[in-house]
């Protein structure tokens, strides 16, 4: 082993040009899959950090169109929880001029919000807000409902059968995640103001929900636990801050996961480059090589300074590829910041580089193996020839296991990090399946070229005699570009 760090280190300071492709490759997967990794974990510490506020309260108990009971919210305050009630639906909003504006009405009681405080133009105390004036109650609306129904402040629009004065545009809430307008945007009354509107009718598509909060001496999980055995069988739905945004969750862990897997892609690709460009270092040093078989190197040490040089490249390109991952996500996040619910958590996150590290050697290794247990199996006076006469000499059946098993790491490593790991493992099956039918493309290229007819045109024989002469990289060069095409589309 010294002397194959004193063979490997001389080799790496006479150059490594030829393997600057094997760093390339790493580092564009590597950097992808470390961008993603980090970019997730960023969203989800901003999730974590303000779910108290998307939520609206450190619990939310969600009854759908069933009104909750009285004795829900004593039971939670008699275990010290302050509660609120909202209620929610879809309705239309009228303008004096009788334009129409489709909105998502929010009726909320004194107590809301129980965590942060709305945003209001121009500035003005909640409760001032929405409490009645000359008979007619308070209304908040986006800019956008002010704008389609040439709306100001002062003005009075008819919801329902109520007639209601607009008091202010409703610049943000803090549950604004978790009461997502998807119809349209949202309007915000009193809740002693719905009976008026005459909206809640049997039939009404309306949302019942409560919020609360507890003192910090309380335990969320055992406060959950305690209210589904005291109220079982009643198919609420019980939210905590973790889950304050269920859609935009999902929405990362899909995207992630695609991202994810789009950068495994890359990385496939990039091994099949690592292979050709270990292929084609080895056929530059193959005198060299030769001469330390002639000389009375082993096999085995031919193999581990070739190795050691192959690692440190792949080392280089997965330091490259991290850094860049790293940094990739503070370019992103100024394209996205107005478009998240909560601003992400830029940090350095260990988890996603390890693992987009461990991809990276993994893939690495995978494809880099064969060819240098190849080349340290072939006699020394043969690798002077191989270039007109190959060797049928393949890697001994202990390097082949080792291969197989790093490709199962792969597949494993791909499949047990997934989000969803049925689709992860067809994934998996369908890259394997496309490397064979590309590979078995390269062999019938190759015996098509074989039986090809003559022909008299010089450069059109050598063309295609040099798809199958000895030695040809037909078979790796189809699959390096049919691979690439496939991930383009």
């Amino acid at each position: 082993m010294n002397l194959a760090l004193r063979l490997a280190r001389r080799e790496l300071r006479g150059g490594v040009r030829g393997l600057i492709i094997v760093l390339l490759c790493l580092a564009l997967g590597v950097s992808v899959i470390a961008a993603v990794g980090t970019l997730r974990a960023a969203i989800d510490g901003g999730l974590a950090a303000d779910g108290r506020a998307l939520l609206g309260g450190d619990l939310e108990i969600d009854a759908g169109s069933q009104k909750l009971p009285d004795t829900l919210r004593d039971w939670l305050r008699a275990h010290g929880a302050t509660t609120s009630d909202v209620v929610q639906m879809r309705s239309m909003l009228v303008a004096p001029s009788g334009e129409r504006q489709l909105v998502e009405l929010k009726a909320v009681d004194a107590a809301w919000p129980l965590v942060g405080a709305p945003i209001l133009s121009p500035a003005t105390p909640l409760a001032d807000a929405l409490v009645p004036r000359d008979g007619q109650y308070g209304l908040l609306a986006e800019q956008l409902v002010l704008d389609r129904l040439g709306l100001h402040p002062g003005d009075t629009v008819r919801l329902g059968s109520a007639t209601l004065q607009v008091r202010a545009a409703l610049v943000s809430v803090p549950d604004q995640v978790a009461t997502a307008a998807l119809l349209g945007p949202r309007v915000l009354i009193a809740a002693a103001a719905l009976p008026q509107t005459g909206l809640v009718v049997p039939g009404s598509m309306v949302r019942y929900a409560l919020r609360l909060t507890v003192p910090p001496s309380s335990s969320i999980p055992a406060l959950e636990a305690a209210l589904r055995v005291a109220f079982p069988d009643t198919g609420w739905r019980i939210r905590d801050p973790r889950e304050a945004a269920p859609g935009v969750t999902r929405f990362i862990d899909q995207t992630s996961q695609f991202l994810t897997l789009v950068g495994l892609t890359s990385l496939l690709v990039g091994g099949i480059g690592v292979a050709n460009g270990v292929r084609a270092w080895l056929d530059a040093r193959a005198r060299t090589i030769a001469t330390l078989r002639c000389l009375g190197a082993s096999a085995q040490t031919v193999f581990a300074t070739c190795l050691i040089q192959v690692l440190a490249l792949a080392i280089a390109g997965i330091v490259a590829g991290l850094l860049a991952g790293t940094a990739l996500p503070l370019f992103v996040m100024a394209f996205l910041k107005n478009l998240l619910p909560a601003p992400p958590v830029l940090r350095i996150y260990p988890a996603p580089l390890l693992l987009a590290a461990g991809y990276g050697l993994l893939t690495a290794l995978a494809f880099a193996l064969w060819p240098l247990g190849r080349a340290a199996r072939i006699p020394g006076a043969a690798l002077f020839r191989d270039a007109l006469l190959p060797e049928r000499t393949a890697p001994s059946w202990t390097l082949v296991a080792v291969n197989v098993a790093l490709g199962l790491a792969l597949v494993a490593l791909t499949v047990v990090t997934a989000t969803d790991r049925h689709f992860a493992l067809y994934f998996c099956g369908a890259a394997l399946a496309t490397l064979l039918l590309f590979r078995l493309g390269g062999v019938a290229v190759t015996r098509l070229a074989c039986a090809a007819p003559r022909v008299t045109a010089p450069w059109a024989r050598l063309g295609i005699a040099n798809l199958h002469r000895p030695g040809n990289a037909t078979a790796l060069l189809l699959v390096s570009v049919g691979l690439g095409l496939s991930t383009l589309a």
